[in-house]
């Protein structure tokens, strides 16, 4: 039997990176230079903050108080830390930065996937919100090198 208290932990733990991307993109998208990527990223925030949304909803389904802010708050690695001073530097550098965090978010997908003691619906919960994860780490290192093979 899953312990509900680590599920709920785990859970909020990803709400919150997953918060820290939808902010992410969105700063990205309102800096960035090519109209292209301002709509590639803010897709991508649209879509995280769907997985937010969902991850929330199974919280609340099993007697839990979702988290609602990113980890900054919670004093967490903020994802995003460094994307600020990329945008100064370009297109290249924000897709960089974005890049990395999208490494760090899927990392944390892939680790909760292995944690033995969820349950089975806790982790169709993670695994749906996953595909977006996966699906937006592999989009945005396409383009990282995308522009390295340009420089």
């Amino acid at each position: 039997m899953a312990n509900i208290e680590h599920e709920l932990r785990v859970l909020n733990s990803l709400i919150e990176t997953t918060i820290d991307s939808v902010d992410g993109y969105r700063e990205s998208a309102s800096d960035a230079q090519n109209p292209t990527l301002r709509t590639l990223f803010e897709r991508r925030a649209s879509e995280r903050q769907a997985a937010v949304t969902a991850l929330q909803a199974y919280v609340v389904s099993q007697g839990g108080k979702p988290e609602d802010d990113g980890t900054v708050l919670a004093g967490a690695h903020r994802v995003f830390v460094d994307l600020r001073a990329a945008l100064t530097k370009g297109d290249e550098a924000v897709v960089k930065e974005v890049e990395r965090g999208e490494d760090h978010i899927k990392h944390k997908y892939e680790e909760a996937l292995k944690d033995l003691e969820l349950s089975p619906a806790a982790r169709d919960a993670i695994d749906k919100a996953y595909a977006s994860v996966k699906q937006g780490h592999d989009e945005m290192s396409r383009l990282k090198h995308g522009f390295e093979a340009l420089g």
